[in-house]
């Protein structure tokens, strides 16, 4: 059985292509695209398997691109359950001008879930996740889901007895209430949980204190980019710095540096050295070109530097 299950409510079609530049109102002949299936938790699950854990994706799927992302995935090798629906699963570009090294990024809307396959895929996930060590619920949600449809998976892991790893922003971040295990928010979703703007460390981690003091979680891993992250939890708040590397693209890293962490905690590393693996996963993920993710043995090598660890 799988040891970490996704959900990915709002899953897309990942195309990767490069173009000289970028302007208006012209063709702009692009190179051969690359396809990954994406969407937070599914992203989640392909570093977690590259790591050599186990993983298994739960996902909505309809029409093309939602087979094209089941036959991706199941060409790498990484488990899934898709849950048929009528809509048609997204897609989303991204596309590296040439002549400056930007990087553009079109992120389309998913279709429309109604109730019952909401329900459908809830009742999958409590299907796949009866072994798991853990339950992890990644990404946006599409349109049709409540902003508290998170709240119904922290009740799904609850009755499982399985810890939940929520990673969201937005509303749905907000109203997923209390009760997850690990969060994973970035600096500007940590002031949208605590409503307010955080000026300097002391109020970042104060604000991180806090997530653990309401009980939203019982670990935060707050990424703060190029400055690290933030490690809270009830025993200990701790700065972790990151790893440079030169940077081509920043696709899939947050969803690197979590399957990270969980792969760590899966192997039996403290809470402090699976953080660092994430962030060495992170890390990872960024000089990997385009919608590509981490790779084993970059993970594994820009852990042994972390600083946090020696």
């Amino acid at each position: 059985m799988a040891k970490i299950v996704t959900l990915t409510m709002n899953p897309a079609l990942d195309i990767a292509t490069s173009t000289d530049q970028i302007v208006p109102e012209h063709k702009l002949r692009c190179d051969t695209p690359r396809y990954d299936p994406g969407g937070g938790g599914i992203n989640v699950a392909r570093a977690v398997h590259a790591l050599g854990v186990e993983a298994l994706a739960v996902f909505p799927a309809g029409g093309a691109a939602g087979r094209s992302i089941g036959q991706l995935l199941q060409h790498e090798g990484v488990g899934y359950a898709a849950v048929p629906i009528a809509g048609f699963t997204r897609e989303s570009l991204n596309v590296v001008e040439r002549t400056s090294g930007m990087q553009y990024r079109f992120v389309l809307p998913g279709p429309a879930v109604g109730a019952l396959d909401q329900q459908r895929c809830l009742d999958e996930l409590a299907g796949a996740a009866a072994d798991a060590h853990f339950i992890v619920a990644s990404g946006s949600l599409p349109q049709g889901v409540a902003e508290d449809f998170y709240g119904r998976v922290v009740a799904l892991a609850r009755d499982q007895g399985k810890p939940l790893v929520l990673d969201t922003s937005g509303p749905a971040l907000r109203r997923a209430g209390a009760g997850v295990y690990l969060l994973k928010p970035s600096l500007v979703e940590l002031e949208s949980l605590v409503g307010r703007p955080l000026r300097g460390e002391r109020e970042e981690e104060q604000a991180a204190r806090e997530l653990i003091e309401h009980e939203r979680c019982e670990i935060a891993l707050i990424s703060l980019g190029a400055r690290g992250a933030i490690l809270a939890s009830r025993d200990a708040i701790e700065r972790l710095p990151s790893i440079p590397v030169a940077v081509k693209s920043a696709v899939g890293a947050g969803d690197s540096m979590l399957a990270g962490m969980l792969v760590g905690l899966t192997r039996g590393l403290s809470l402090r050295e699976a953080a660092c693996f994430g962030i060495a996963a992170g890390a990872a993920a960024l000089l990997a070109p385009g919608t590509q993710l981490c790779r084993l043995d970059d993970v594994e090598r820009f852990y042994r530097q972390c600083p946090a660890i020696r």
